[in-house]
């Protein structure tokens, strides 16, 4: 019988529901050196997108503030984005660049971010601290 040498995404999330990481651990051991490339295309499955009409409106307001090239509410807006949790297209340092969407009551810079990439109307926005992305759609 011959071995596979990688995972659908499918695949992975069966095994992750029904035997959790071991179970993938255990059906990619056969080919270690494939695996990792192999699942790194799952994290950018975890993008999902929403209309620009749906986002917040102090999403907006940031998007304005982009668009304008500021000025911006705080200092790191507009630094560098890493992508650290991998959950983006994976593109090479300082393709993407963060800033904040003020979230209102809190007291410190909260949890949204609007992300963009260096593609015309690249942004993503997040609402839990980079756990997850929604791409905007500017068309809706």
């Amino acid at each position: 019988m011959k071995t596979p040498r990688f995972l659908s995404a499918a695949a992975v999330a069966a095994a992750l529901l029904i035997g959790g990481p071991a179970a993938v651990a255990a059906q990619a051991a056969p080919t270690a050196a494939s695996a990792p490339a192999q699942l790194s295309p799952l994290s950018a499955a975890a993008v999902g997108d929403i209309c620009y009409s749906a986002l917040p409106s102090q999403a907006h307001d940031t998007l304005d503030l982009i668009e304008a090239g500021g000025p911006f509410p705080y200092s790191q807006d507009g630094t560098v984005f890493q992508n650290r949790e991998g959950v983006l297209p994976s593109q090479s340092t300082g393709y993407y660049h963060e800033y904040t969407v003020i979230t209102p009551g809190s007291s410190d810079r909260g949890a949204r971010r609007i992300v963009t990439g260096e593609a015309t109307q690249e942004d993503y926005y997040t609402a839990d601290h980079y756990a997850s992305f929604d791409l905007v759609d500017h068309s809706c």
